[in-house]
């Protein structure tokens, strides 16, 4: 009777141990915490600011202490750093409109709309590459069968990468 309660512990306790380690690979593995470190290992450092759209499998990030900015798709399987030279600029594009941009030699077209009703919401970073010259992410995509954030937070958001491309075109 108490081998068979003996066995029956070491059962228990090795099913926990098991899920606990499941669990633990799990939450490692999370796309949006696999993208988080393959940004940080591209960079070399914490980015200043970082834009995701996990259900895409894209991230990107910038950061002025190593003057990159780093675009990642396939779950942060791939991707290209950018020094500050090669960017272009940047602009928010809402249900397919054009509503800011940032570009190297002109004049900004700031954000003057709040769309708290869009379908969708766009980051596209320019760099001065012909082979990638465009890096599209979606920070708001109504489609998603669970969108997460909202329209005015991914516009706020990517007014903040506006101003962050502002800053490194002018220095």
């Amino acid at each position: 009777m108490a081998d068979a309660f003996r066995v029956v512990l070491l059962v228990a306790l090795a099913a926990a141990l098991l899920t606990t380690l499941a669990l633990g690979l799990s939450w490692w593995m999370e796309p949006s915490r696999r993208m988080r470190r393959a940004l940080l290992k591209a960079l070399g450092a914490a980015p200043e600011v970082e834009a995701m759209a996990v259900g895409e499998g894209k991230a990107c990030a910038l950061n002025f202490d190593v003057e990159q900015v780093v675009v990642l798709w396939a779950n942060g399987a791939h991707g290209l750093a950018y020094h500050f030279q090669e960017v272009d600029g940047g602009e928010i594009i809402v249900d397919g409109h054009v509503v800011a941009r940032v570009r190297r030699g002109e004049a900004r077209k700031a954000l003057d709309v709040m769309a708290p009703d869009a379908e969708q919401v766009v980051l596209r970073l320019m760099f001065a590459d012909a082979r990638s010259p465009e890096f599209e992410l979606a920070l708001w995509d109504a489609a998603l069968p669970a969108p997460t954030g909202s329209p005015g937070e991914a516009l706020r958001l990517g007014r903040r990468w506006l101003s962050h491309l502002e800053a490194l075109l002018k220095g």
